[in-house]
């Protein structure tokens, strides 16, 4: 049996750093983990291609190699989920259909032979089984979740490392809390499951021995939704390894708010190896924290609770939305107000979007509010639902804080205040990776000497040298990222219809 594993295209997002990838000659930010970690999965005596679109294109003599195809999607590559599905009915290829877009919306896509959807550790099985005894089914759904005990090593030869700017694994999923935009407790529940310390010392070996060396983003929804036993079982075991390797790898990963209540949970991740943490601000208005369901992040000042993470030695990137119901005009301010004074240089805002699966989706549905389906960009300017606030002000205000929070003299005076907070330790020697000196020379080029933000480049670069020299290399990637930033609020200045 030949099996093609096919990863759509995905759109430059905030998310996808695409315009940073030429600075350190790199494709794209991570390898498709769900599709390696199916193709784990399959029989080891079939034979097995990936083609990540993100990474070189899709050939037609891709597709008819193959006796199926296989395509995972998220609900922003929808559109060339699409396309591949349609280039595969055409050239009579069968395909087989998993992840979150498929498994939230299954119905949208009649053409495809075989829907695998939920956790593809109970429902891959079962169509394995069946296709084995000739007897395949259109469409497997899940009763409970999974154990994640039972989840293999994803096929890393699949790739190649060499066009990725991070490896990823996962740790965990489900998410204690729920909140009412998130679709998260749908497609994984609200009880956190993990696998053992064993399977991730494992998977990260896996990695070293192929000779990776550098970031590995733990792809969590929420990594602390089981503190106990990361601070028991899981982080101790990790810190050791990381040890007796000389830290070949830095951590970054996706937590709730509550880190910060956790000094103990901090320094162990910290000597763990991990550097950045990306949470879910949402709001400064409690009114819309209140609203969506954002508990862990009512009653608590959040600006005090984002500095205690940068003390403890980890950079917060920020996820920051507009939209909500009990958004005022004074919000757009609000939140350009939050962001400069907390030192989130990597500050994503999104508008609000209803997607299926979700608690809002529901609510805007019974309420009659809903206009369309969402197309998981939370930074598309086309609102699938009807606000409280006039659409024009609403998407007016949403570009003002992208237009100021990216504005070089804000965005460079945010990496400034960060390094004044942010205190990282030093874990073994320093690794020059692959890319950094070609990033240094580009961005000299780019951005201290074409760019228009060469003045403020400048500015970081002497400073970060003579007063912060081993943050020097972190201002660079600031740098860079500003870059990437700025080209992402560009285009959606363009495609914006107010």
């Amino acid at each position: 049996m030949k099996i093609l594993l096919v990863y759509p295209h995905y759109p430059a997002t905030f998310w996808s750093f695409r315009y940073a990838m030429k600075f350190i000659g790199r494709k794209a930010s991570f390898p498709p983990l769900g599709l390696m970690t199916v193709a784990a999965m399959l029989p080891e005596t079939w034979e097995k291609r990936l083609v990540d679109m993100n990474v070189r294109p899709l050939d037609d003599a891709d597709l008819q190699w193959a006796d199926y195809v296989f395509i995972s999607a998220m609900s922003i590559q929808r559109p060339s989920a699409c396309e591949i599905i349609e280039r595969c009915h055409r050239l009579g290829v069968k395909t087989v259909a998993g992840g979150p877009l498929f498994t939230s919306c299954h119905g949208d896509f009649p053409e495809v032979d075989h829907l695998v959807l939920g956790e593809g550790e109970i429902t891959l099985p079962l169509f394995l089984e069946d296709l084995h005894q000739g007897t395949p089914r259109r469409i497997y759904t899940a009763d409970g979740w999974a154990k994640l005990r039972q989840t293999p090593i994803p096929l890393w030869d699949l790739v190649n490392m060499r066009d990725y700017a991070a490896m990823n694994i996962q740790f965990g999923r489900g998410c204690p809390f729920d909140c009412e935009f998130c679709d998260i407790t749908a497609l994984f529940g609200r009880r956190p499951r993990s696998k053992s310390p064993t399977q991730i010392l494992a998977e990260l070996e896996s990695l070293y021995v192929r000779g990776w060396r550098g970031a590995v983003f733990f792809v969590d929804d929420n990594f602390i939704g089981d503190k106990p036993r990361l601070k028991r079982e899981v982080l101790p075991p990790l810190i050791d390894w990381m040890a007796a390797r000389d830290y070949p790898f830095y951590f970054y990963t996706e937590a709730s708010i509550d880190l910060a209540d956790d000094p103990q949970l901090m320094d162990l991740m910290v000597r763990a190896g991990f550097e950045e943490v990306f949470i879910g601000i949402e709001s400064p208005d409690e009114a819309g924290l209140a609203e969506s369901g954002k508990t862990q992040n009512c009653n608590r000042d959040l600006l005090a609770s984002v500095k205690r993470i940068q003390h403890a030695g980890l950079q917060v990137h920020g996820g920051f939305i507009v939209g909500f119901d009990s958004d005022s005009p004074d919000i757009f301010e609000s939140q350009i107000k939050f962001i400069q004074e907390s030192g989130i240089v990597t500050a994503m805002v999104g508008v609000l979007s209803a997607m299926r699966g979700t608690k809002l989706h529901q609510r805007l549905e019974h309420e009659g509010r809903l206009l369309k389906d969402s197309s998981g960009d939370n930074t598309a300017t086309d609102l699938n639902f009807v606000p409280r606030m006039q659409p024009a002000a609403l998407l007016a205000g949403y570009q003002t804080i992208l237009d100021t929070i990216y504005d070089p003299k804000q965005y460079y005076q945010r990496v400034i205040k960060l390094f004044g907070e942010y205190q990282p330790r030093a874990l073994g020697k320093f690794h020059l990776q692959q890319g950094h000196l070609g990033a240094l020379f580009k961005s000299i080029l780019l951005l201290g000497i074409i760019g228009k933000e060469r003045l403020h480049f400048w500015k970081l670069f002497f400073w970060s040298l003579f007063r912060k020299p081993r943050l020097f290399p972190l201002a660079i990637t600031y740098a860079v990222y500003g870059f990437h930033f700025r080209k992402v609020s560009e285009r959606i200045r363009e495609n914006s219809s107010f």
